[in-house]
């Protein structure tokens, strides 16, 4: 299927359409944002036949697959939607002795017009949810879904159509040109799920119109298999975690770091797992129908050159390895004797393969993981309490999940979700996709003097300087409650005085 493509006039006219609007937007109601979630939602529900087989089309994914990324959706939609009143309300803000007998709040403010280049390899998920956020917050939006995914593109063009006009909510559809020329216009602020090149690319746009970011670019994800950790169950959920959509997921461990205690049946359970997930009938990888199968043939053969590069400088293939360009498959693969020469190990693989790495001591791990980008997920396998504590403590990323993987997005809203540094920037999820939108600006109302109201003009008086130096000298921190009292002391004083 060939995406419509939207020419570079038509995008020009729908931001200023869009930005036009904003005004009108930002002052709707709590409700009226909480209903357009709602309706959006029931949107997209309707919408699942053709969701499902644009999925199955583009993946080969199972009804199940899909609907676990329709799940994701009507979570955030109904958890925003019951929340958006609250979030919306200022936010009371607790004083202090320079702000004595003054208001201070926060007021959350829409940010603008807000894009949101969503990528293909959950493209419902990844094409709604950051901008329910937008919604919450009172924008207007524009999303430009992933061309790789065409089926799916259209799917949402038709979903966001039926709720939204499109001077408050476009989609615009085409390849990377249509991308370079969205760039271009001076967008407020810009959600970007994918890799780092582009990454790279939307910031740098950004730049130009000082335009704010949330980025999520993935990274070579590590698994910690502790030595006190248990290797069937590890086995069988990182065999999950690693070819959930045939290894295309942001998320997915990468590599597993693995104590050389037990290494070996770590891998021989890690193949186990994929055999009884991956090929239970005995018929061969290629025959699952659990299995989804890789976006295109250039990603294929980007991931077909990542396993001979490392079989040909003496990587073990311990399960899987198999390959089938025409028919896009790539076998659950798990890879032992690595090594960093092996650009499987510098370069995210973004398919079922994994490499398992053996360490000597805690250290070592570390080590192995800081000569890489900070990742966006990580995972820890261990049963000890001190050993966890000593794996939380030393590493960094994103986010990090104990004795399971995949498990941190899309499964509670009150989490955060984002990388950090070259991982991503910002944070995606129920409030934080609505604060990303938001103008955060504080508030300061004036309220009844103290003493001379006068006096911190100049000239300045001996007293006025007595009590800045005071203040410099003793500080000006006093407990919140007496600050609260005194505060009110003066309402009550200002109102007698009326």
């Amino acid at each position: 299927m060939n995406a419509p493509v939207t020419p570079p006039t038509e995008l020009r006219r729908l931001f200023d359409r869009l930005a036009a609007k904003a005004p009108e937007i930002r002052a709707t109601s709590a409700e009226q944002r909480a209903d357009k979630l709602r309706r959006l939602l029931k949107a997209t529900l309707e919408a699942r036949p053709a969701i499902l087989e644009a999925g199955r089309k583009e993946l080969r994914l199972t009804d199940t697959d899909i609907d676990a990324q329709l799940l994701m959706v009507k979570g955030e939609a109904e958890f925003i939607a019951s929340h958006v009143e609250e979030w919306m309300a200022p936010g009371k803000i607790q004083g202090t002795l320079m702000t004595l007998g003054k208001k201070c709040y926060v007021q959350y403010e829409p940010k603008g017009v807000v894009l949101n280049l969503a990528t293909w390899n959950a493209p419902i998920a990844i094409g709604l949810v950051p901008l329910m956020g937008a919604i919450a917050a009172g924008c207007t939006m524009m999303l430009k879904p992933s061309e790789l995914a065409p089926h799916s593109a259209q799917v949402l063009a038709d979903i966001i159509a039926k709720v939204f006009p499109e001077d408050e909510f476009a989609v615009v559809q085409g390849g990377p040109e249509v991308a370079q020329e969205v760039l271009t216009l001076p967008f407020n602020h810009i959600f970007f799920i994918g890799g780092h090149a582009v990454g790279r690319l939307v910031m740098k746009a950004a730049a130009e119109h000082f335009a704010s970011v949330t980025l999520e670019m993935g990274g070579k994800n590590p698994t910690i298999v502790d030595a006190s950790a248990d290797v069937v169950e590890a086995g069988k959920k990182i065999s999950w975690g690693r070819v959930a959509n045939c290894g295309q997921v942001c998320l997915a461990p990468d590599y597993a770091l693995v104590h050389e205690s037990v290494q070996r049946p770590f891998i021989e359970a890690l193949s186990a797992s994929m055999k009884a997930m991956y090929n239970a009938s005995g018929a061969g990888f290629q025959k699952s129908a659990e299995l989804p199968r890789i976006v295109n043939r250039r990603h294929f053969d980007r991931i077909k050159g990542l396993l001979d590069d490392a079989i040909a400088k003496g990587a073990v293939v311990e399960c899987g390895g198999e390959t089938d360009g025409d028919d896009l498959f790539i076998a659950p693969t798990v890879l032992s004797n690595v090594n960093n020469s092996m650009r499987i190990m510098t370069e995210e693989i973004f398919g079922p393969i994994i490499c398992v790495v053996p360490f000597k001591s805690r250290e070592e791990a570390v080590a192995e993981i800081q000569t890489r980008a900070k990742p966006l997920g990580s995972y820890i396998f261990a049963k000890d309490r001190e050993a966890i504590a000593y794996w939380l403590s030393h590493t960094t990323s994103g986010s990090v999940v104990v004795n399971h993987n995949l498990i941190q997005s899309g499964t509670n809203p009150h989490l955060p979700f984002g990388g950090v540094n070259s991982s991503g920037i910002g944070r995606i999820g129920g409030h934080y996709s609505f604060l990303e939108c938001s103008n955060q600006r504080a508030v300061v109302e004036d309220g009844p003097g103290i003493g001379d109201p006068d006096m911190m003009f100049p000239p300045y008086s001996d007293k006025y300087k007595e009590a800045i130096g005071w203040m410099l000298n003793k500080g000006v921190k006093m407990p919140d409650g007496v600050l609260n009292f005194m505060g009110g002391l003066l309402k009550l004083t200002n109102v007698f005085k009326k």
